[in-house]
């Protein structure tokens, strides 16, 4: 199979499909790898690294996608990149379709197969590929919100840990999946007084359980909710359901009672987000303000330290990126039914659940389209 990697557009996204260790595994295993120009070199992997394991470089992301089967982004499409795809091409990426009609509208369009990171899942119910990216979007989010609660980046100058004889800041994250658990931890590791909400009192034993109480835990409702989010200086939103778009949990009213210079940071931002106030930023201007609450809403949060993003997210797919390379996506959907989860667009039809819901398209079984 020919697999291409294009360079990523989207403003202030240094992050790459493939690495040059990728590229020799898929090389290794009898296919080729084309590498657009500098589409690595953001974080230092130079078209030299590429070329030296076998990948061969092509000078433009039109004659990638005219040549390449399969490819291998790390963001959604951009709109510029609409047309370049073609039927029966196969792309695997992040996709967040639930969020963006535009999008899938044009994969509709294109006839192609369109598989999501997001969506593909696993033995234990988690969602392996989306799993580093949320680890990283979660840890960074603390930095982000520290960042914000700064004085003279629009925050109350509130110090997440505090000093001796003042208290610390009042940190809440919604939420008790991979992003908020790493989110939580990072600010419990600052010394930041942390409650963590969910809906699943499995996951707040857990919590509860590993972290000894130093994490406190409540059960997420309205009422707790409001109450809780009144009180903080610093709130992550990280709500998820797998395909759909994020649940909008924070009301505008909620946040009209939230202290003056405090901070919101929607991780959730790329299913749509789950405060009624937010509205998708980039890393040039990443925060706004909304009754006096810093809002912190990037798409690409991972997108920040995109080398260490990279290494963890190709980690994690290499494994699926070669299995769809050496069977192709019949195969690979057929025997495997969580591979199967992430098939979102197959030749023109609608084959995530959610998706089709969330946007108005009648849904196609993909076992129609295997």
């Amino acid at each position: 199979m020919i697999i291409g990697i294009p360079k990523e557009i989207q403003p202030f996204e240094y992050r790459v499909g493939l690495t040059p260790a990728g590229a020799n595994e898929l090389i290794r295993h009898g296919h080729d790898v084309l590498i657009e120009h500098n589409a690595g070199l953001g974080i230092g992997l130079t078209n030299e690294m590429y070329l030296s394991v076998g990948a061969k470089i092509v000078p433009s992301s039109e004659e990638l996608f005219e040549t390449a089967e399969m490819i291998v982004k790390v963001k959604a499409l951009q709109s510029s990149e609409y047309s370049l795809l073609k039927p029966k091409q196969i792309l695997f990426t992040f996709l967040h379709l639930a969020a963006d009609p535009e999008q899938t509208r044009a994969l509709l369009d294109s006839d192609c197969v369109a598989i999501a990171y997001e969506t593909v899942t696993d033995y234990s119910g988690g969602l392996p590929l989306l799993a580093p990216m949320s680890e990283v979007a979660g840890r960074f989010a603390i930095q982000a919100g520290a960042h914000a609660l700064e004085k003279h980046n629009g925050g109350s100058g509130i110090l997440l840990g505090g000093v001796p004889g003042v208290k610390p800041a009042n940190v809440v994250v919604i939420g008790g999946g991979v992003v908020g658990i790493n989110a939580a931890r990072m600010a419990s590791g600052l010394n930041a007084d942390v409650t963590i909400l969910d809906r699943n009192l499995e996951v707040l034993k857990k919590i509860d359980h590993y972290t000894n109480g130093r994490i406190k835990t409540v059960y997420s409702n309205y009422f707790n909710l409001e109450q809780i989010i009144s009180k903080a200086h610093l709130v992550i939103g990280a709500v998820l359901i797998p395909g759909a778009a994020a649940p909008k949990l924070v009301t505008h009213n909620m946040v009209k009672n939230m202290k003056l210079g405090s901070v919101l940071v929607d991780v959730a931002i790329d299913q749509g987000g789950c405060f009624e106030t937010s509205i998708a930023t980039t890393h040039k201007d990443p925060t706004y303000v909304v009754d006096g609450v810093v809002h912190y809403c990037v798409e690409n949060i991972p997108g920040a330290v995109a080398k260490t993003s990279t290494l963890a997210l190709t980690n994690a797919t290499m494994p699926y990126i070669v299995d769809l390379a050496n069977k192709g996506w019949k195969n690979v959907t057929r025997e495997n039914i969580h591979f199967k989860h992430g098939l979102n667009v197959c030749h023109g039809n609608v084959t995530h659940s959610a998706v089709a819901r969330d946007l108005g398209y009648a849904y196609v079984n993909p076992d129609k389209l295997i």
